[in-house]
């Protein structure tokens, strides 16, 4: 079965909203792995928008799981994580006006920035994850500047509203798992999946982890985070 990592980062955008210290990420954190998360994600953006400093250095202390930090290829963020040593990193793009991460990081572009900050990271004993598309020329080029993982940008799939071009990218994504298991890459996916959507690419197989973010924090907004996170789990499961 696929693992499943809980993205809290919109716990915290709630918070943020009225600029006090409720609801916590570091409690709805707790609450995904008593429900049986088995890792937790955090996206510290360079304008902190919502994923604080604090919250990053408390849940390294209290996460039991998995700690996964997502942050964009900054020599601050670089710093950041070799000071409090998440179990992964996964490199992500990121855009000051965007309202999520719009898209994969362009590993072919940015290969040697990519294989110095990597190469620092994996010294210190982190994991690295690369944030991108279901491309074969960027899950090679994610293979020679040294990560370990790829974590397929699923997007595109997830927002396709025809079923043929449904259908396309999930032929993509299938191609994109085979081509970065042949390289050794393990394989991850995220972005935009939800507990309507996850099923057929779940079906594909070779995905080693799901992280998932605004889908279980909206529906934990009505149901309760334990029930959010064990429900996403038995579609994982393909209940």
């Amino acid at each position: 079965m696929a693992k499943l990592g809980v993205n809290v980062d919109h716990i915290a955008t709630i918070r943020q909203a009225r600029g006090i210290d409720e609801p916590d990420p570091v409690a709805a954190a707790v609450l995904a792995e008593l429900a049986g998360a088995d890792g937790i994600t955090v996206h510290l953006r360079e304008d902190r928008r919502h994923i604080q400093d604090r919250d990053v250095e408390i849940l390294r202390k209290t996460v039991k799981t998995r700690l996964n930090l997502e942050m964009a290829l900054t020599d601050e963020m670089v710093a950041i994580a070799l000071k409090l040593l998440p179990d992964s990193v996964t490199l992500v793009p990121e855009g000051r006006h965007e309202l999520t991460t719009e898209g994969g990081l362009d590993a072919i572009q940015l290969r040697a920035t990519l294989k110095q900050k990597i190469g620092l990271m994996k010294q210190a004993g982190i994991v690295v994850s690369l944030f991108v598309e279901p491309d074969i020329e960027q899950i090679k080029a994610s293979h020679r500047v040294g990560a370990d993982y790829i974590e397929i940008h699923t997007g595109t799939y997830c927002d396709a509203k025809l079923a043929a071009n449904r259908s396309e990218q999930l032929q993509r994504i299938e191609v994109a798992i085979r081509a970065a298991r042949k390289l050794g890459l393990g394989v991850n996916a995220g972005h935009g999946l939800n507990y309507k959507n996850i099923g057929p690419v779940v079906a594909l197989g070779g995905i080693e982890e799901y992280n998932i973010g605004h889908s279980i924090v909206a529906r934990a907004s009505l149901v309760g985070m334990e029930r959010a996170v064990r429900e996403m789990l038995a579609l994982l499961a393909g209940g």
